[in-house]
This record gives C-alpha cells, sequence and structure tokens, in this order.
C-alpha cells in the first residue's frame, strides 16, 4: 500500500493505533486467501482492493468531497442505496468485523453485547476507521436493540439518522416503510442540496440493479456441481460490493463470472470431489471476519451460498423499474427492500423458505447457523429454522461465535463431526437407492 498518512492525518485519525490495525491484516489476509490453491485469475482484483483497503478508495472519496460530494455510511441492507445515489451523495457500507475495534467499543458498551456492534462503535470512536471518518453522515435502522441504543452513542460523535424499519409485514407496515423512504429522501436531499428527481431515481434504481444481477450471476455459478470459485472468494466479492464503486465494481465482478463460466465448461473444481456443500445461513460478515468460511474450507466443506445480509439477501429482489411517479417509485424500493427476510421481523416464515429453497438450490449437503455471540435475534430464531430443517430431512449445525480465532480448534473439531455425518448419510442413501 502506498503512503498515506498525511490523507488519514487529514482525517483525524489515530495514526498510531491505525498502524497497528494494518500490520495485522496483510498476514491475516495472506493466510487466508493467498494459500488457495487454483484461485480465479480474475480474484486478482479484490486482491489489490483489499491491500489497499485504507488506501485508494478513501483517496477516491476524499477526491469526490473534493469535489463538493457528501459520503453516507451505512450499517444495513434496508438503507436503499438507489435514494442516496439520487441525492448525488456517494454511499458506502459501514461496520465492524475485526475484534481490534471491541476494545474501543467496550468503553461504551457492555461486555455481553453482539461484536459487530461493539467493533462499529469503537471503529469510530477510536478514529481508526477511515471509512468512518470519511462519512459525512450515518444512516442506522432498527433492526435490533443494541444497534438502536448504539445510534444514540455514535450521534455524539458524527451526524445520525435513524429509519424506523417495521418488525412485521402488514400492508400498515409496508405504508410506514414507504414513509420512512421518504423521510431518508429529504434527510439526504438536504445534505447535499439535490433533489431526488424521478429521473435521477430512474438511473440509480437501474444501476443497483445492474450491481444485483452480476452477483446473481456469481452465485449462480456456485450451483454448478463442480465448484469453480471457494466460498470465501466469493464472500470477499460481496463484501467489497458494500464500498467499491459501483460502475467498476460491476465491470470486475463481471470479468469474474466470465472466467466462472469458463472454467465450469471446462470441469474446473477447487474442491476434490464429493466434498460436503455447506449453506451458511445467519447473521452477516463483515470484512475482515472470513472466520467460518475459512474454518468450513480448511476442514473438507465448501460453502456454496450464503442466506445472510453479506449473501443472498444482497442481491435477491431487483427494484421495479417500471413505476411513472417518484411516488411510484418510493412504493417499489420499499416492497422491494421490505422483502429482505431478517431476523428482527415476525412472524418470519419467510427466511425459512428460502433456507429451504438455496439448499435445493445449490445443492447443499448441510446447513450450518452462524450466530455472532449475544446476538439474540439470530439466535432464538434458531429454534424454528432446526425444526423446519428436521422437517425436511436438512442436516443443521449451529455455531455461535465471535471474532476471535480462540474457538478455532473446538469449532473445527464440531465440524469434522459434521462433515461426518453428511458423508455417512449419503453413503446409507446410496445404498438404499441400489437395492
Amino acid at each position: 500500500m502506498a503512503d498515506y498518512r498525511e490523507l488519514w492525518e487529514s482525517l483525524d485519525m489515530d495514526l498510531e493505533k491505525h498502524d497497528k490495525l494494518c500490520e495485522v491484516l496483510p498476514e491475516f489476509y495472506g493466510d487466508i486467501y493467498l494459500t488457495q490453491e487454483n484461485r480465479p485469475e480474475s480474484m486478482n482484483y479484490f486482491n489489490f482492493v483489499v491491500s489497499e483497503i485504507h488506501g485508494l478508495r478513501i483517496k477516491e472519496l476524499a477526491e469526490l468531497k473534493d469535489d463538493g460530494k457528501k459520503v453516507v455510511g451505512s450499517f444495513c441492507i434496508f438503507v436503499p442505496d438507489e435514494i442516496t445515489m439520487a441525492a448525488g451523495a456517494v454511499g458506502i457500507g459501514l461496520c465492524g468485523g475485526s475484534d481490534f475495534w471491541i476494545p474501543d467499543g467496550e468503553k461504551y458498551l457492555p461486555r455481553n453485547m453482539c461484536p459487530l456492534i461493539k467493533a462499529s462503535v469503537g471503529a469510530k470512536t477510536s478514529g481508526t476507521c477511515p471509512y468512518f471518518q470519511s462519512a459525512d453522515l450515518l444512516v442506522g435502522e432498527t433492526t435490533c436493540d443494541g444497534k438502536k441504543k448504539a445510534w444514540e452513542i455514535l450521534e455524539e460523535h458524527v451526524p445520525m439518522h435513524v429509519m424506523d424499519l417495521p418488525q412485521m409485514k402488514r400492508k400498515k407496515d409496508k405504508d410506514a416503510w414507504t414513509d420512512e423512504m421518504k423521510i431518508y429522501k429529504d434527510e439526504v436531499e438536504k445534505l447535499t442540496g439535490e433533489e431526488v428527481t424521478k429521473e435521477k431515481l430512474d438511473e440509480s434504481i437501474k444501476l443497483v440493479n445492474k450491481k444485483r444481477k452480476v452477483l446473481q450471476r456469481l452465485y449462480n455459478a456456485r450451483k454448478s456441481l463442480n465448484l469453480p470459485i471457494s466460498g470465501k472468494d466469493a464472500l470477499l466479492i460481496t463484501q467489497i460490493s458494500f464500498y467499491d464503486d459501483t460502475e467498476r465494481f460491476i465491470e470486475k465482478t463481471t470479468e469474474v463470472c466470465e472466467e466462472l463460466e469458463r472454467r465450469i465448461e471446462e470441469g474446473v473444481n477447487v474442491f476434490k470431489e464429493d466434498t460436503p456443500r455447506i449453506l451458511i445461513t445467519g447473521t452477516p460478515m463483515a470484512v475482515p471476519n472470513w472466520k467460518i468460511h475459512h474454518l468450513i474450507e480448511s476442514n473438507g466443506g465448501a460453502v456454496v451460498c450464503e442466506e445472510t445480509c453479506t449473501g443472498s439477501r444482497v442481491l435477491e429482489g431487483l427494484v421495479d423499474e417500471n413505476r411513472e411517479t417518484l411516488d411510484g417509485q418510493m412504493e417499489a424500493l420499499s416492497e422491494r427492500y421490505l422483502g429482505i427476510n431478517c431476523a428482527c421481523f415476525t412472524p418470519n416464515e419467510g427466511r425459512i423458505d428460502d433456507i429451504v429453497r438455496l439448499y435445493k438450490e445449490y445443492n447443499a449437503d448441510g446447513v450450518i447457523y452462524n450466530s455472532l455471540s449475544f446476538c439474540h435475534t439470530y439466535a432464538v430464531e434458531y429454534k424454528k429454522v432446526k425444526e423446519a430443517l428436521e422437517k425436511e430431512g436438512i442436516p443443521v449445525m449451529m455455531i455461535e461465535s465471535d471474532y476471535s480465532l480462540q474457538d478455532a480448534g473446538q469449532i473445527t473439531t464440531r465440524l469434522e463431526a459434521f462433515f461426518e455425518m453428511i458423508e455417512n448419510n449419503k453413503s446409507k442413501e446410496e445404498v438404499a437407492t441400489t437395492k
């Protein structure tokens, strides 16, 4: 990475503490990603993005701000990128995926809280994340109680707007969410001084849909019986989609998809034949949280899909591009975003249906239900998911963990046993079909 110290200093960052973070990430990334064999060559772009993760993109944001643009940081896929773009702002995803930030987060939050929330607060309050430092406005949402209170803390450090997400999906909830879209539109217009017109929103809806379509193409390649890409590489691409320049991301991900489709034709498989195919469901995985994917794929499994907010929920469902009025567009955005089946909703049968559907579409052999420690929303929902999957005869195992690697040995032992059970079940099925 080039020397960006002057840039970071202009963002009022704690350079000494930030240096410690920069020392850890390259080795961590190298051990997880660069040791893989037979990776697609087009992944080199995403290697470059990680190598410059606090550099080149931050420089681009600084240049955009110098030209009068505003940067809006969001924490959740319920925040509509289409409106952010249509108001002339630059949207970036913000989250805390590293235990590096947790000690600073615990200065404000209790220890028995989700690591993602603690890390997010720590990333801002420590002044060690240039994405937080670049944001002119942060946008939160009411997906869990921990986040709702964390926004009050962050508001002491940076302007904050909170979108009130309904917890049910009745007509009155859809109407309320449409109103929230309009309130957010007004807020971003006030920030940028630019009006969101139907024409601008048409353009941004089409662009964000295009990004979803290229991610759909990426995920479709993972349905192949010969897997042309690892699960952790697919996860990395999806993670980078939250903060990379949208048009460049579409171009580079299209190159990956073209290579993967050639690999499928040639029968290339980055895993051994008969490797158990695993669907992950549960909490989001923000950069650099690659822990569960790495443990699965280092111990005999292959991740073929993620039913998560850093997985299928990002790319499934397009916004209707044919609405004739601005109000109609707002309704279309409300419909698409309220269609996301987050665990915060009650009832939430749609998420169970998604898991079963994706399990079949991706020819999975088992489901790993991943929940961050103290994430009560997802942990409680495991009971209903487990019952539904067992009724379908789908093997499922829950892993509750944080960002640290202290429990890696224990998780590895459980994964090995889970994969062995899957293999035994497959063997029994093969014997039964030959009789």
